[in-house]
């Protein structure tokens, strides 16, 4: 059930995009690849010790950058949809990610937000009225099973409160995904100020968080204001609003499941600019969860139907 104002396009049998919605597919997988650079820019840029200070300036200036630009306000309820949408894809998912981060390695914490996609499906049967299908189902695991051989190094270690965050985690933006999917974005919103209420809702959530769990900000250098910069416009704003143009237009199991590329963008930016190696196993991993991505666009291979008609060999009688 979505607003009237929402766009909308055709959808395959299986829920894949027909290849004429590949270049929005291309523009919405852009966020992801964005927010692949999260890790690398966080270590090697921002101060440390301050991963929710660095989700807040990621979400609320962007919002109210958008909000300013685009002088759109929510209307009616529209208030607290975008309250709960927002608070849903950043405010809580920000905290539980960084939660996830730091009680778990990054390659666990990774592949426990790869299991989204299987979420979404599963939400997407039961609040969309979309069909639960082996195709996805299998490509979903096949997703999970090769970014946790990419990211996943021999010396892992569990924790439970962190594998709680990040199932809870990909849980509250699978959630969140699947509810922007069944509203839709409003009649004459655009893209970037149906981003920009998000942004702007898990900002203010997340401010008085932030505060209280790491107290003061830290000292802003040149390295770090280029770092807070750079997730704030490309990994915040431009991403967040190719990523809900793309969910409220496209099928939202084949958005969902281009979310895969952000571990592998991390990991494959760890192998360039800091020296981490990408053996076989990790190779492996990164055509599977590739094949899974594609896989994800495209349509679920038709049943064979059974009609009841049979061929008759040229020349012979019946």
């Amino acid at each position: 059930m979505t607003s009237s104002g929402a766009e909308r396009l055709p959808r395959a049998a299986g829920g894949g995009t027909f290849p004429g919605n590949l270049p929005r597919t291309a523009l919405t997988a852009l966020a992801p690849l964005a927010w692949g650079t999260t890790y690398v820019v966080t270590t090697e840029l921002l101060p440390p010790g301050h991963p929710l200070f660095a989700g807040l300036l990621r979400a609320l200036p962007a919002g109210l950058v958008a909000l300013a630009v685009t002088r759109t306000l929510p209307r009616g309820a529209w208030w607290g949809k975008a309250a709960a949408l927002g608070v849903l894809n950043i405010g809580l998912f920000f905290p539980l990610l960084f939660v996830a981060a730091e009680r778990l390695p990054g390659g666990v914490a990774a592949t426990l937000g790869a299991v989204q996609p299987l979420v979404v499906a599963v939400m997407a049967a039961t609040l969309l009225r979309e069909g639960l299908s082996v195709w996805r189902a299998v490509w979903g695991v096949t997703g999970v099973l090769g970014v946790g051989l990419v990211v996943i190094g021999p010396d892992a270690a569990l924790d439970v409160a962190g594998i709680a965050a990040g199932l809870v985690g990909a849980a509250t933006m699978a959630l969140g995904v699947t509810l922007t999917k069944r509203w839709g974005r409003p009649a004459g919103v655009s893209p970037m100020a149906f981003a920009g209420w998000q942004l702007s809702a898990g900002g203010f959530f997340l401010a008085p968080i932030t505060f209280l769990v790491e107290g003061p900000p830290p000292v802003i250098d040149l390295p770090a204001t280029l770092g807070y910069l750079w997730l704030g416009l490309f990994g915040g704003l431009a991403a967040y609003v190719l990523w809900f143009r793309g969910v409220t237009t496209l099928p939202v199991t084949s958005v969902a499941v281009l979310g895969l590329l952000s571990p592998l963008v991390a990991a494959l930016l760890g192998a360039i600019l800091l020296d981490q190696t990408l053996g076989p196993i990790e190779l492996l991993g990164l055509g599977l969860s590739l094949a899974a991505i594609v896989a994800g666009q495209l349509p679920a291979p038709a049943r064979p139907r059974h009609t009841g008609v049979q061929l008759v060999p040229e020349g012979t009688t019946r």
